[in-house]
């Protein structure tokens, strides 16, 4: 439950018995979005643009739309610091410099989502996204993954492999 969703508390004694005492939360309001876990990282995310909060988010709506054409995001939040790969090689004309070649995030997540047919739905899971042929001469592929009631580690484990699966190097990685 977001803490701005929550009006207030009844307060208890040191027994743990209720004093009659209700303390309003002062941040009590409309949740709202929270990408402060992706954006705190010092991790590169310039493959995700100028505003890696809101491609993240659109990334989000866009597979939630898939499942149910009519789905609004009312909010996102992420809970933790994503798990990020990375992948390059060394540039020909200067072999200090890396060009990265693949990028990866899966970012463990809660969200709410009203649907016409099923009204509003808080969802936890992780969301991944990968891409492939980042430096030229590639064609740049995206994929993503939204997988629900999973943790971190078990995205972070598959992570390596879907980052590959996006342009068939490794035939055994699901979808």
């Amino acid at each position: 439950m977001p803490p701005e969703a929550i009006r207030g508390a009844w307060l208890v004694d040191e027994h743990g018995r209720l004093t009659g005492e209700y303390e309003e939360n002062p941040r009590h309001g409309m949740p709202q979005d929270d990408f402060g876990k992706l954006s705190a990282s010092d991790h590169w995310l310039g493959w995700l643009g100028d505003d890696p909060a809101a491609a993240v988010r659109a990334g989000i709506e866009e597979a939630l739309r898939a499942q149910v054409a009519d789905a609004v995001v009312e909010w996102v939040k992420i809970l933790d610091t994503p798990h990020f790969l990375t992948a390059g090689r060394p540039r020909s004309e200067d072999e200090r410099t890396l060009l990265v070649t693949r990028a990866a995030l899966a970012a463990p997540f809660a969200l709410s989502v009203r649907t016409a047919q099923h009204g509003r739905s808080v969802l936890l899971g992780v969301f991944s996204w990968a891409a492939v042929g980042l430096a030229p001469p590639g064609v740049r592929r995206d994929r993503h993954w939204f997988d629900l009631g999973v943790g971190l580690d078990w995205a972070a484990e598959r992570l390596g492999r879907r980052i590959y699966a996006i342009d068939g190097a490794d035939e055994t990685a699901e979808g």
